[in-house]
């Protein structure tokens, strides 16, 4: 017989405003002990340096994790101007200079090369793996590797404020698998000076702001007085970009049973004009979420139940 698993389960999401100065997974382990869940995982890792949104799936929220945050992110960031460093953040150790500083024209005439779908090679310092090894392992041993360009999207990058002679903050909108530290890094190449993040906070991710989050403070204190389905969103809350589907009771318990659902047959019921191939959708029944499914070949497939 399998161990249980410590803890109550708790199922939906928790979304924290996370401090500078503790790791994401950090963040998961406070808010484990604090709520006593059995369950809990990150959506999209932040730095340790960097703050802000930061949304934690609890139970059967966790089998979304990759289908709600694979969408967009908006950041804010400072760049500082002349120094390269290791990390290509703050806190890693300089290894260049360049007296020369962008001036705002020049940013302006620059941020267009940044937008749309780019080649992008991550920091030295992140998690990619290469032979099985994280990047950030071998660098820290300061052992000699290459990492290769990935193809990235970007929406939106503007920049907001000339702080001073060193420091300049833009906003970014961005998909999945973009680095910040990468982009700050490439944008102060391309000026012909050199570059770091010295801040950097995370607004948006997903369909999750600033204003849904919450302290980690304040998850600890009221993690001793409130009732945690107080705190806990329902799983669906993060499923509002995908469209929904309800389900008969009949037709729900196949989806349950990993059985898949006839697109002509379900369309005598309800209208399905919305749905193309490859599509996903939210199966909902008495109210709750039942499956994340995807349209294939004329059926509904599901592709994780959801156990609530």
């Amino acid at each position: 017989m399998g161990r249980r698993k410590k803890g109550f389960p708790l199922h939906g999401w928790l979304i924290i405003d996370k401090p500078v100065g503790i790791t994401s997974t950090g963040v998961v382990n406070t808010a484990r002990s604090v709520l006593k869940a059995a369950k809990v995982g990150h959506g999209g890792t932040l730095d340790p340096m960097a703050t802000g949104v930061l949304p934690l799936a609890f139970g059967e929220a966790t089998k979304a994790i990759s289908y709600v945050f694979d969408g967009v992110k908006e950041y804010r960031f400072t760049v500082r101007w002349g120094e390269s460093r290791d990390t290509d953040d703050a806190e890693g150790m300089v290894t260049e200079t360049s007296e020369y500083r962008p001036k705002e024209e020049d940013v302006l005439s620059v941020l267009p090369r940044f937008i749309g779908k780019i080649d992008q090679v991550p920091p030295a310092y992140s998690a990619v793996k290469i032979k099985g090894r994280r990047a950030y392992d071998l660098a820290r041993k300061k052992q000699k590797f290459k990492l290769k360009a990935r193809l990235v999207q970007i929406s939106e990058f503007e920049l907001l404020e000339i702080l001073d002679r060193d420091h300049a903050s833009f906003r970014v909108v961005s998909g999945k698998g973009v680095y910040m530290r990468a982009l700050a890094r490439d944008l102060a190449l391309a000026l012909g000076t050199r570059g770091h993040i010295a801040q950097l906070r995370r607004l948006r991710v997903g369909s999750f702001g600033e204003k849904d989050s919450i302290s980690l403070d304040k998850l600890v204190e009221l993690g001793h007085t409130a009732r945690a389905d107080k705190l806990i969103r329902p799983v669906e809350t993060a499923l509002d970009d995908i469209p929904a589907l309800t389900l008969i009771e009949e037709e729900a318990r196949r989806l349950r049973c990993g059985q898949p659902l006839s697109v002509l047959k379900l369309a005598e019921r309800v209208p399905l004009n919305f749905l193309s191939q490859g599509d996903f959708v939210v199966a909902m029944a008495g109210g709750k979420p039942v499956a994340l499914a995807c349209v294939e070949d004329g059926v509904i497939r599901p592709v994780r139940v959801l156990n609530l």
